[in-house]
């Protein structure tokens, strides 16, 4: 049963860190909304599209609000819970939270394309190898670099950096550090810190912490943060096949992988055989553009 919220109630949730919409998600929005009779699947699915809309969709359901005994990482679940009038509103809410200039959307397009891409394919991944939830690897592979247009917005030349940190990718230098020497920051720390303004569940915001930290976690061989491992195999896996590399990086090779895919590969058991053969069907399913 769906509880209703204001307008009023929306907005004091959505207060805090905001990573903006695509505009044409919102537009497909308005429209559904604008129908005799919304349709809650569509809506769910157009807003699984977009990691900012996502984002505040679980803020608000796994808020105390809501009183869930434990905090949910799926979309359809969330829209389910919140009822069409109060997602209505909360389109609404993000719709006025300002324009975006050309420029800038051309630049955010490579980050909502390999958002979209990676949650589609660690869904994927998570149904064939059956180490994970599929609504937490989705929900992954759609925040993992949700810090990016954060770090747009504080850093104008962040893309620069962000391209010549995969350049430098490497057994001895991790993404982030190139990121680090730039700004004292980089889009893994802020990643975590809003996913968990958006009281997402604790191991998706780990995963969201170290997803640029793989080398350190998968070499450790004890049994300990297995957990965050099955998840960061997936995400490292997915970001390789959709070649995040390239999209995010601009770069022709996939530094980051090149160093870290044997252990990835050796944890989840899959031969290079294997994983090409899973990478070829994933691309002829669609699943990556």
């Amino acid at each position: 049963m769906s509880q209703e919220l204001t307008p009023e109630q929306i907005q004091q949730s959505l207060q805090g860190i905001s990573v903006p919409a695509q505009p044409q998600i919102m537009v497909d929005l308005q429209m559904e909304q604008y129908m005799p009779d919304p349709d809650l699947e569509v809506i769910a699915k157009l807003i699984s599209q977009d990691p900012g809309l996502s984002g505040s969709l679980l803020k608000i359901v796994n808020s105390p609000y809501y009183g869930l005994t434990n905090k949910i990482a799926s979309i359809q679940r969330a829209v389910n819970l919140l009822g069409s009038r109060s997602i209505i509103n909360l389109i609404n809410a993000q719709s006025i939270k300002g324009e975006m200039n050309d420029e800038t959307i051309v630049t955010l397009n490579r980050f909502w394309d390999t958002a979209q891409d990676v949650a589609m394919t660690c869904l994927t991944l998570a149904k064939r190898i059956g180490a994970q939830a599929g609504d937490e690897a989705y929900a992954l592979g759609l925040f993992h670099d949700c810090g990016v247009p954060l770090m747009l917005q504080r850093f104008p030349d962040y893309m620069s950096v962000l391209e010549q940190a995969y350049a430098n990718a490497g057994p001895e230098c991790r993404v982030v550090d190139t990121e680090n020497n730039a700004f004292n920051t980089n889009h893994a720390v802020v990643g975590y810190y809003t996913a968990k303004s958006w009281r997402l569940p604790d191991h998706v915001t780990a995963a969201i912490a170290n997803h640029h930290n793989a080398l350190a976690i998968f070499s450790d061989e004890s049994s300990r943060n297995s957990s965050l491992k099955n998840l960061l195999a997936i995400l490292k896996m997915a970001e390789h096949i959709c070649a995040s590399y390239r999209v995010l990086g601009n770069q022709t090779e996939d530094h980051e992988w090149n160093s870290i895919g044997h252990l990835v590969l050796d944890y989840v058991g899959l031969s290079d055989y294997d994983f090409e053969t899973l990478k070829q069907t994933i691309r002829d399913l669609g699943t990556h553009r």
